[in-house]
Parts: structure tokens; C-alpha cells; sequence
């Protein structure tokens, strides 16, 4: 009988031989996951601070959403998006009452959801701005990476990537609303923006800035656009992150913790932006049953279970945690809202940090070379909030980052 290690070695060779090369992973396989942790085919737990890029947000494999799936694969997998199903329905109407928006469009990734909301901007801007196409995002964001959303990212890395890329994105700094109105001209359909940058190292917008947004888009026709995929669905502490501003976009697109783990996406828009024509727009897997009834399952459980208000609590007490760590440790600017919370190290840390957390049993994310970004499943607990602290703690001892080695 072969070991485990000698699976794994096995698994990794035949992975390094088939995959196309997109990523650089570690050399662990992942199995099995249930709750807050996954597993490796070498039987090693790690508590999950990652929690899929902000996707697993009721945990691993929770049963809520294993229930939802066997159920309706038994009844219908997939009819067609030509035909209307009963999940589509449902879910649509639970997400347009929780929203405050009235029509739903499905995909099943967020580049998607923000292909459909650039596409609904462009269709604006054609029938009521003399055509205008332009569309202004944010330096540092992140939109996706379909040709159309790397081309409204702002991430400088992808600046030089498959050119010549689509035209028609300007992009200006975030909270500097006198270089936004500089750009805003007779070609601008819309602003388009995140309402706290995941990828761009977790920095939130301004309430007077986004304010301003709002008002320059009312006088100007131009429609606002909110990128909640990281952000929608309880993981700022509120159940959509434009709730903790006041203002109301005219698109807002979700994606990731929409369903859990399962590829779902959504763009939401009010019904005088309901302007797409037969053709317009669609996909094969628009809406499918399958898809839908796993999203109801998942969104349901985030209301039911308050998760929204678990991951406002919990939030606090890990900033609180990573505060008090800055005290002793080369830990600074902890910031965030909800579980999307981030901290800085020192400038080429954050990588190694991270390695060895993973080493430990801890999975985090490093966005940057001075960063760390947490967005652990919304059902995290103290407990788990505690454990992280402590192998992290035991990592920056470690790796030599108590502050008086860095500051003496």
C-alpha cells in the first residue's frame, strides 16, 4: 500500500504535468475541509483565515448547502436559461427583498457580474448619454480577470498585461473626488468602485467621498456602480457593504460568499436601469437550478444565523487582538471592516509571514509584500479568533519581528 506522502508526491507530479501554470501553490494537496479547517491528503488540519478568498463564508462544507444540492440535483440540474425554473424565482425574489434593488441578473463568477454591470453602463450610456461609453474605476482595485474587468482593474501589475486592452476605463485614486470629477466627461457612463478594496490591500472608501460619487452621478446621469464581491453578503458586518455609508448605488454586482463555495454570481440593479434588450446579455448558466437553489440555502443561513452581526463582533475583537499584538510586534495600520481586515508588516515580510503561519496550521493571505489580509468563513468564533492570534504570535517571535528588533 502506498504512504500518504507517497500520494501526495504523486498527486503534486501529476498536477505539475496537467495544469496549465496560473499560480504558484504550495506543494500541499487539500482534501477535505468541514467548518473553519481544511485538510491535506498528509491528514494536517489548518484553521482557515483565508476562507476561500472571502467565499466559504458558512464554513467548509456546511450541511445547509450539502442538503440543497442533493435535493436539487434530484429534481433538476439544469433546464435551460431559455425556460424559467422554480429555484431562479425564488432566489431572485429573496434577493431583490434583502437588497432594496428590483431586478437580478445570475452568472456564475464575479468578472462576470461585472462584465454584465460595465455591459448595463454601456447600454445606458448609448441610450440616454449620446453614446457615452467611458467608465472611471479606482487605482489598486480589483474587477476580475476576464480582458473587459482587467481592463477597468486598477492593480498596476496588470497594467502591461494583454495589450492592447478594452478602452474606455480611466483610472483615479480612491477618496480624491476632485481627481474623480476632473475625469468625469461627456464620454462617462458610470464610476465604478469598490467599497473597500480587497485585492488593492483592504482600504475602505470615505463616507463624504462616496457621498460626492453619489450626488456628481444624480446631476450628471451617470451611473454608480459598487463591486460587492468581496464585500456583499455580511462580510464587513453589515449584510451589504454599502449599508454602513447610506448611499445607494444604481448596480451593485455580488459573487463569492453568494453561495459558499459553489460558482454564483449576481448583478443587482433598480428597474429603471432595467435596459437590456433579448441578446443583450445571458449565459449557459444563467440562473440554473442547480445554482440557484444553492444560493437561497446559503443566503437563507446568513440571515437566519445573523452571521452578518457574528462578523461585525468577531471583526472587532480580532482588531482589538491585532492591536494589542502591535505593542510587541512589527504590526501596523490593522484596519478593516468586519472579517475583510488587514494589517502591515515590514516592507517583504508579509510573504514569509505567511509561509510560516501555513507551517503552523494557519492560512492568511498576503496580498502584497507588506501586507496581511484575513477573511476567515463568517462563522468564526472567539475561539478560533484566539487560536489564530497565538500561532501568529509564535510566527512573529519567530521570524525575529518583536519591535525592539525592528526599531532598535
Amino acid at each position: 500500500m502506498q504512504s500518504l506522502s507517497q500520494t501526495t508526491d504523486s498527486l503534486l507530479a501529476s498536477a505539475k504535468q496537467s495544469l496549465l501554470y496560473t499560480a504558484n501553490r504550495p506543494d500541499v494537496v487539500m482534501t477535505r475541509g468541514e467548518g473553519m479547517h481544511l485538510w491535506d491528503t498528509e491528514g494536517k488540519s489548518y484553521l482557515d483565515f483565508i476562507g476561500g478568498w472571502a467565499v466559504t463564508s458558512l464554513g467548509h462544507s456546511p450541511a445547509i448547502l450539502q442538503e440543497a444540492l442533493a435535493y436539487q440535483s434530484s429534481q433538476l440540474v439544469h433546464a435551460s436559461p431559455g425556460f424559467y425554473n422554480k429555484p431562479m424565482i425564488e432566489f431572485a425574489s429573496l434577493l431583490t427583498e434583502i437588497s432594496g434593488f428590483d431586478k437580478v441578473f445570475f452568472a456564475s463568477s464575479g468578472a462576470e457580474a461585472n462584465e454584465s454591470a460595465i455591459k448595463l453602463a454601456r447600454k445606458h450610456g448609448e441610450l440616454h448619454l449620446n453614446g457615452a461609453y467611458e467608465i472611471i474605476t479606482m487605482t489598486n482595485s480589483f474587477h476580475g480577470r476576464t480582458l473587459a474587468t482587467m481592463s477597468a482593474t486598477g492593480k498596476p501589475a496588470f497594467q502591461p498585461l494583454f495589450e492592447p486592452k478594452v478602452p474606455g476605463f480611466k483610472h483615479v485614486p480612491i477618496n480624491d473626488f476632485d481627481a474623480c470629477f476632473a475625469a468625469i466627461s461627456d464620454h462617462t457612463c458610470a464610476i465604478m468602485l469598490e467599497l473597500v478594496q480587497g485585492e488593492g490591500g483592504v482600504h475602505s472608501v470615505d463616507a463624504p467621498y462616496l457621498q460626492a460619487l453619489r450626488k456628481a452621478c444624480d446631476v450628471y446621469n451617470i451611473m454608480l456602480i459598487f463591486d460587492e464581491v468581496q464585500t456583499g453578503l455580511g462580510r464587513t458586518g453589515k449584510l451589504f457593504a454599502y449599508e454602513h455609508y447610506g448611499v445607494k448605488p444604481d448596480v451593485m454586482t455580488l459573487a463569492k460568499g453568494i453561495g459558499s463555495g459553489f460558482p454564483l454570481s449576481a448583478m443587482l440593479t433598480t428597474a429603471q436601469y432595467d435596459l437590456f434588450e433579448p441578446g443583450d446579455q445571458g449565459g449557459t448558466y444563467s440562473a440554473a437550478p442547480l445554482g440557484m437553489a444553492a444560493g437561497h440555502a446559503v443566503v437563507s443561513e446568513i440571515l437566519e444565523r445573523g452571521l452578518a452581526e457574528n462578523a461585525a463582533k468577531q471583526g472587532a475583537l480580532i482588531q482589538e487582538k491585532l492591536t494589542m499584538l502591535s505593542e510587541n510586534y512589527a504590526v501596523s495600520q490593522v484596519r478593516g471592516k468586519g472579517l475583510l481586515l488587514a494589517f502591515d508588516l515590514p516592507e517583504g515580510t508579509a510573504p514569509v509571514i505567511a509561509a510560516a503561519c501555513m507551517k503552523e496550521g494557519l492560512l492568511i493571505n498576503a496580498p502584497n509584500a507588506n501586507t496581511i489580509r484575513l477573511m476567515p468563513p463568517l462563522i468564526v468564533t472567539g475561539e478560533d479568533a484566539e487560536k489564530m492570534i497565538q500561532i501568529l504570535t509564535g510566527v512573529l517571535e519567530a521570524c525575529g519581528l518583536q519591535n525592539e528588533a525592528v526599531y532598535s
